[in-house]
């Protein structure tokens, strides 16, 4: 038998227990917000994609991306825990990389914010290195059998972003409008960036 709360949106039973904390007093509402606004606006998926939109802009800041992602990406103010140091790895038409953490889930919260919940599970950590090409199509990406897939392992010592290809018809589209075509899925190497 199921209990009511099994029935209860995620997001439904969150605001549950944040509202009985409080009732308590064990949680402070406005450190509570604070913290939302900062993962919302502050460190997300968006700060990657602004970072590889200035590379896809900046051949200069390009450059410096690959040959030190952490200096280049705190650059643009991102830094922190779990971004400490960070290798940028760039997809070409003949190389696709895709990243994992085999033995948890060591990811660049910084420029990708916090991990999904599909990085963290076991079969995600085990399967893409034994048959990268295989769930990558269960994402949705079938890759040619010509590309090489690179699967690298994050860990506590170093994490990775992936810089996807830039999409063919953004010639004309500015830095802005480029970050917004730009992915965490991209990023993570599950995905390619579609064009406009």
């Amino acid at each position: 038998m199921t209990s009511a709360a099994e029935h209860l949106d995620p997001a439904l039973r969150v605001e549950a227990l944040a509202s009985l904390l409080a009732e308590r007093g064990l949680i402070d509402e406005a450190t509570v917000e604070n913290f939302i606004k900062i993962y919302e606006q502050s460190v997300g998926p968006m700060n990657g994609a602004k970072v590889v939109a200035k590379a896809w802009t900046d051949p200069g800041y390009r450059a410096r991306l690959i040959a030190d992602g952490t200096g280049a990406i705190a650059e643009l103010g991102f830094k922190g825990p779990q971004g400490e140091h960070i290798v940028v790895l760039e997809n070409t038409p003949t190389v696709h990389h895709v990243v994992v953490c085999t033995l948890c889930s060591c990811y660049p919260w910084p420029v990708l914010g916090l991990p999904p919940s599909w990085y963290k599970d076991p079969a995600y950590r085990s399967r893409v290195v034994r048959e990268p090409r295989q769930v990558l199509r269960e994402f949705g990406l079938d890759l040619d059998d010509q590309v090489e897939i690179r699967v690298r392992d994050s860990s506590s010592e170093v994490r990775y972003l992936v810089l996807p290809e830039r999409p063919a018809g953004t010639e004309s589209l500015s830095e802005e409008e480029l970050a917004g075509l730009v992915t965490r899925d991209a990023m993570v190497g599950v995905a390619k960036v579609a064009g406009p």
